[in-house]
Order: structure tokens, then C-alpha cells, then sequence
């Protein structure tokens, strides 16, 4: 009898790592396939508009690309980082979008790398094609070697990024609760306007939530 109550919990292991790894194949897969084409839509945009408009107008594009990053690196952060049991009580209260700041903080290895992965990535490859464009948009008007200019475009946007997602993550880190329950209202919107429901709303063990507020 004692082997048998031993082999369950064995096999209740065995069947979890198992469902895990299942999931995060599936996980694996479709976000390889969403990065696929959501980096060529970003791309094919971003280029096709770029060589459209005049200097300024491309050089807010080329800002706007790189806060997009840094917006998304902040929420992947604070989502990873926030617990789940402040949102409990005001779910509880049925205060809008606390149930989808749960589901954000359940599903925060999804979501942080989402946001900081692919969105992040994606930017950071975007904001460079950008600067290449932006780089030959500003040696049609500037006596300035083109060689010169890139180093200057390329050191000015790596600065810009590295020094934005450093002050998000502090951000993030101080105010997670704050910003994933901002985030929570937004979900809660787009599932009360248009019913869209982006994250699964999947159950935590007790033992992981533990870990989690320790």
C-alpha cells in the first residue's frame, strides 16, 4: 500500500511536467509564427511609409518605434514581476479589470515574453531599418559623410533604447501593481465592448502562489 500512495503523487508529477511541456511547445510554436508575420506587417509598414514622408516626419516614426519597444519592455516586466493577491481582494469587490490583472499575473511568462521578446525585439529590428532610411533621407539634405551619419543614427537610437527600457524597468518594478491593473482595465474593456478575450484564464496552484508572494 505505501508503494502504491508513493507511485501517485510520482505519477501526478509525471503527467504535470508532461502537460508543461505540451503547453510550451504550443506556446513555442505559435508565438515563432506570430513574430513571423507580425514582424513582416511592422516592417513592410514602417519602410512603405518611411520613404513616403519628408525628414521630421520620419524621424517621429523612428521615436515612436522605439517607445513602442520601450512601452511593452515596462508592461513584460512589471506583469513578471507583480503578485497576484492584491488583485484578489478587488476582484472580490468587482472592481473592473482586477479579474484581468489575475489573468495577467497567471499568465506572466506568456505575457512578459510577448512584450518583451517579440514586441521588443521586433522594435529594436524595425527602429534600425528605420535609421537606415532616416540615414538616407538626412544625407540628401546634410554635407555630413554618410558613414558619420550613421554611426551618429545608429549610436543615437541604441542610447535611446538601452536608457528607456533601464528607467521602465525601475518603473515597472516599483509600480507593477499599478501598471498591471492598468493593463487589467484595458483587457476588461475589450472583453466587455467586443467580447476578446487575448489571455486564457487559467488556474494557479496554491503552492505556486505561494512562492510567487514570498
Amino acid at each position: 500500500m505505501k508503494e502504491q500512495s508513493g507511485e501517485a503523487p510520482h505519477r501526478r508529477k509525471q503527467m504535470g511536467k508532461s502537460w508543461i511541456r505540451l503547453y510550451n511547445s504550443k506556446w513555442v510554436i505559435l508565438i515563432t509564427v506570430w513574430t513571423f508575420f507580425l514582424a513582416m506587417a511592422m516592417s513592410f509598414v514602417s519602410d512603405t511609409i518611411l520613404r513616403s514622408v519628408n525628414l521630421i516626419l520620419a524621424f517621429i516614426i523612428l521615436v515612436t518605434i522605439v517607445f513602442i519597444g520601450i512601452f511593452f519592455d515596462l508592461i513584460g516586466i512589471a506583469v513578471a514581476s507583480a503578485r497576484e493577491t492584491p488583485f484578489h481582494s478587488m476582484a472580490a469587490n468587482k472592481i473592473a479589470g482586477a479579474k484581468h490583472a489575475v489573468t495577467l499575473v497567471r499568465n506572466a511568462g506568456p505575457v512578459a515574453n510577448f512584450c518583451n521578446d517579440v514586441i521588443g525585439d521586433i522594435c529594436g529590428i524595425v527602429s534600425g531599418a528605420a535609421g537606415a532610411i532616416l540615414i538616407l533621407k538626412l544625407s540628401d539634405v546634410s554635407q555630413i559623410n554618410i558613414s558619420l551619419l550613421a554611426i551618429l543614427v545608429s549610436g543615437a537610437v541604441a542610447a535611446v533604447t538601452v536608457g528607456g527600457k533601464a528607467i521602465a524597468k525601475e518603473i515597472a518594478l516599483r509600480k507593477s501593481k499599478e501598471i498591471v491593473f492598468s493593463v487589467g482595465k484595458v483587457l476588461y474593456f475589450l472583453h466587455s465592448k467586443f467580447k476578446i478575450n487575448i489571455l486564457p484564464n487559467k488556474k494557479r496552484s496554491i503552492k505556486h502562489e505561494r512562492k510567487r508572494d514570498e
